[in-house]
């Protein structure tokens, strides 16, 4: 059978403006010490830089953004272990895959090459045995058993500006799989051009490995 096969992608599905956030995380964070005498136009910036150099990152979990990711399944089991965020995802117990079933090509293998063939081909033997259950009335939430880790799936994530830092720190590291970093890279340099200051410190590097892009705090070692 013929399956399709996409590249793994996000939408950023909330409305950011960066200067808004910053001025609405600064006119809380003086509360602490009734410093609201102190808000200027422009002092918002300035304000996040010395919370950040401080280390006084609470005051940033006064704002949430949501992203929806379409990735491969294998990709999801390792987002929803960060424990501060809310997630909606696909099922594949309810969702019936008998007219169309997607698979995200992986980074390892390119695409000219023998490996990819059999990656490809395991996939295509995996589409065939769930569609056979599926003819012979099996449900959706038991044929999905034969469904590998590089089966589509979309995952909404809501986590607040904290939390998504520390997403960042560890799934743009070298030490992340290689398919998580393929699309949190991207998206930390995506949210870097919305939301000025709080993301600043993220450095983008080339490393050597089958995707090449990752984020390093500049402060670290």
């Amino acid at each position: 059978m013929e399956i399709e096969i996409i590249e793994p992608s996000f939408k950023i599905e909330t409305e950011l403006n960066g200067l808004e956030i910053l001025k609405t995380i600064e006119r809380f964070g003086r509360v602490s010490h009734k410093s609201e005498n102190k808000i200027t136009a422009d002092s918002a910036k300035e304000f996040m830089k010395r919370l950040s150099s401080w280390g006084h990152e609470s005051v940033f979990e006064h704002f949430s953004f949501s992203v929806r990711f379409i990735c491969d399944r294998g990709v999801t089991h390792e987002l929803v272990r960060h424990r501060l965020a809310s997630y909606t995802q696909e099922s594949t117990r309810y969702c019936n895959y008998s007219s169309k079933i997607q698979f995200i090509r992986p980074v390892f293998f390119s695409e000219n090459s023998e490996l990819y063939q059999v990656w490809k081909k395991s996939c295509e033997l995996a589409a065939q045995t769930y569609l056979d259950l599926i003819s012979r009335g099996v449900t959706p939430e038991a044929a999905r058993s034969v469904l590998p880790h590089s089966l589509k799936t979309e995952i909404v994530m809501t986590a607040n500006l904290r939390e998504w830092r520390h997403v960042f720190k560890m799934r743009c590291q070298k030490a992340a799989h290689p398919q998580i970093r393929q699309i949190m890279v991207p998206l930390l340099k995506e949210i870097q051009t919305q939301i000025p200051v709080l993301f600043d410190d993220f450095e983008i590097q080339e490393f050597d490995s089958a995707y090449p892009l990752i984020a390093v705090l500049k402060t670290s070692d």
